[in-house]
């Protein structure tokens, strides 16, 4: 039985909230944790839409390289 480990070189995540600030929040924490597997951003994209009831509804996706 071998035992093999493999290199992340690309990952892309999303996030989706309903204020900014825990949009933030929420990219931020991925950030560190993927700091850890030495993984750094790329590129973000970010995008606010409102819903029906007229409220902002914030999304993103955040690429990460090593």
């Amino acid at each position: 039985m071998g035992f093999e480990l493999d290199l992340i070189k690309d990952k892309v995540e999303f996030f989706e909230s309903q204020s900014l600030r825990e949009l933030e929040k929420k990219i931020q924490q991925q950030i560190e944790n993927n700091q850890a597997i030495m993984l750094r951003v790329h590129h973000v994209n970010h995008h606010t839409v409102f819903t029906p009831e007229g409220k902002p509804y914030y999304t993103a996706s955040v690429h990460f390289k090593s």
